[in-house]
């Protein structure tokens, strides 16, 4: 492929092998600035009778030609580079997680320690972690060893002990993983991928013990010293063995592999990519979640650290179940504003897992399932904040200031008082009938503090602009502002505990209409302020004693709240969010609520 210049690139094309739907976007230099023109989908055809996964992509590729009135493929070949206006396109690239993908294991020492930073690495490449295996994981080593033959992963990532350190606890699972003798999952006859990323002195002992029985890749120790992870190594070798093995094995592949201008991603991989692209164009610290209808990831960057998480048993369809036994029943139905059987929620549970693709039918079985999915977010939440941890094992000086901060390593990057963008996508929030119960499901399941812009994914494009930010982030940050992000609003909301019915907070606002507005919230209470897209409302915000807003216990903040298509929701249910324990207090405060932000005008509880 010739080098691409992004100055001269005026077509990009580019699409996202899911598991069941293979999705095309089209997207155009207009008037200098890069937006998307069109889109298209076809059924994913990895699996049989087709087994050749490009098949779905000229599907796909072929609606985008009708609807867009462009000749792009010639046969089974995607014209490249643009010759005029209406023919061929200048980039084509593309992104996969059909066939399951990608699938790993992660080995080290210290369960706490290095196994963490390699699922850190695995995980942030867009991997599905199966299982972690570490010397004091409490399994005796025929367990490990069956497990790792049971499990059949695309890929092991082995790391372990310190530059210069004792080499004998990791060259023990190498002897593991040696006597597993593991077979990929994909590709009977090739040897199984195994990276190794420990300490540079065991490394002869490893290639001893590994080089023969599987494809054995050595890569820069992810903890060199303590207090340092070095994971981009790792990250970029799975990346590369995800191409090499894991794509090169899938039907078809290899013939798309041949097409593109730009490696083919895992998925969720270059979901994160975005995500850490705009944090760092923007300079903001960003959370973003995909609830899926098997899995939910959750994505974050705080002061410039990445970390991905994937809640593998939380969806809203084929795992919808597991999200009841790990929420527990009361917990989902705190979320439900009308009287409920219990068994009858059972059974609705059962009932969308049998059959996955349903949609509710009426208004009583959405909002049963915008309950169930609040449970989701904030169990995969709850994840993501004990995975994104600063380093342990580390020694820090601390100050007496510190040591009262409670600043301690271990301790979640996760902070919602410094959050500054919180972004939702997946079908339960992109496709939320109404835009203001998206927003009020974001806020209700990751109860973010302060200030807080709120946004969902239009129609799952974030895969195709992740793999694009690495060719051109002008191109791809554009489109993802302009016609990927839909804005819902900003959150204001208080951080506290009281009494129900206390002062909260006093609000002045300016609104864009020129109206001002004065509002006096009592603990418990929600409001809706008038503010569209573009536009921003002028705040002062006189926070009661014992509540903050970002400034401290009780101080005043003046800023401006960015509008959207729902507004500037002022939410006084202090942190975290107290639901009235008595059920008839707690439905007549929701019907209040969901009035206040009108979520569901139509219905009457």
């Amino acid at each position: 492929m010739g080098e691409i210049v992004p100055e001269n690139v005026k077509s990009i094309l580019a699409t996202d092998c899911g598991s069941t739907t293979t999705k095309a976007i089209l997207i155009e230099k207009r008037d200098g600035e890069y937006r998307l023109i069109v889109r298209g989908e076809a059924p994913t055809t990895v699996e049989a009778p087709f087994e050749d996964v490009t098949m779905g992509v000229l599907n796909a590729i072929a609606e985008v030609e009708e609807l867009a009135g462009r000749k792009i493929l010639e046969g089974d070949k995607i014209l490249s580079p643009q010759t005029d206006e209406k023919t061929g396109v200048d980039i084509y690239i593309s992104t996969s997680s059909a066939g399951g993908g990608l699938q790993m294991m992660v080995g080290g020492v210290v369960k706490s320690m290095t196994v963490e930073s390699a699922q850190r690495a695995a995980l942030g490449a867009g991997a599905i972690v199966m299982d972690a295996i570490a010397s004091n994981d409490g399994r005796l080593a025929h367990e490990k060893i069956e497990r790792i033959r049971q499990l059949r992963p695309d890929m092991i990532l082995l790391s372990g002990g310190i530059d210069g350190g004792t080499i004998s606890h990791v060259v023990e699972i190498a002897e593991l993983i040696a006597a597993a003798d593991p077979r990929p999952r994909l590709g009977m006859s090739y040897q199984l991928p195994v990276i190794y990323a420990g300490n540079i002195k065991a490394r002869p002992e490893i290639k001893k013990r590994l080089d023969e029985k599987t494809d054995l890749s050595i890569v820069d120790n992810i903890r060199p010293v303590l207090e340092r992870e070095n994971l981009i190594p790792a990250r970029d070798k799975i990346h590369d063995l995800f191409m090499e093995h894991v794509m090169a094995q899938a039907p078809g592949y290899k013939k798309l592999m041949a097409w593109t201008h730009a490696p083919i991603m895992p998925t969720p991989g270059a979901v994160g990519k975005i995500i850490e692209t705009i944090a760092k164009l923007e300079g903001i610290q960003v959370v973003g979640v995909d609830i899926g209808g098997a899995t939910t990831d959750v994505f974050s960057v705080f002061s410039d650290v990445f970390n991905r998480t994937v809640s593998a048993n939380l969806g809203m369809s084929y795992s919808v179940s597991n999200v009841l036994a790990e929420a527990t029943l009361p917990n989902v139905m705190r979320w439900i504003p009308f009287d409920l059987d219990e068994r009858d929620l059972r059974n609705r549970i059962k009932n969308k897992m049998i059959r996955p693709t349903t949609i509710p039918q009426s208004l009583q079985e959405l909002i049963i399932e915008q309950a169930i999915a609040r449970e989701a977010l904030r169990l995969a939440f709850e994840h993501h904040k004990s995975l994104a941890v600063g380093l342990k094992g580390v020694q820090q000086e601390r100050t007496i200031s510190d040591a009262f901060a409670q600043s301690r390593t271990g301790a979640t990057l996760v902070n919602l008082m410094e959050l500054d963008m919180l972004v939702g996508s997946g079908g339960i929030l992109s496709h939320a009938p109404r835009r203001n119960q998206a927003a009020v499901m974001l806020i209700d399941a990751f109860q973010p503090e302060g200030f807080t812009r709120l946004a969902v994914d239009s129609i799952f494009m974030m895969p195709q602009l992740g793999v694009l930010s690495t060719l051109h982030p002008k191109a791809a940050t554009e489109v993802f502002d302009k016609d990927c992000l839909i804005h819902l609003g900003t959150c204001v909301a208080p951080t506290g505990e009281g009494k129900p019915g206390a002062p909260c907070m006093r609000v002045s606002a300016d609104l864009p209409s020129g109206k001002h507005e004065e509002i006096s919230l009592s603990l418990g209470e929600m409001y809706l302020l008038a503010a569209g897209v573009g536009e921003s409302v002028k705040l002062t915000i006189h926070p009661h004693k014992g509540f903050d807003v970002g400034a401290g216990s009780g101080k005043t903040v003046t800023a401006s709240a960015t509008g959207g298509v729902v507004g500037v929701i002022l939410d006084a249910r202090g942190r975290p969010i107290a639901l009235p324990e008595e059920k008839p207090e707690r439905v007549r405060k929701f019907q209040e609520w969901h009035k206040a932000l009108s979520m569901y005008p139509e219905y009457s509880f």
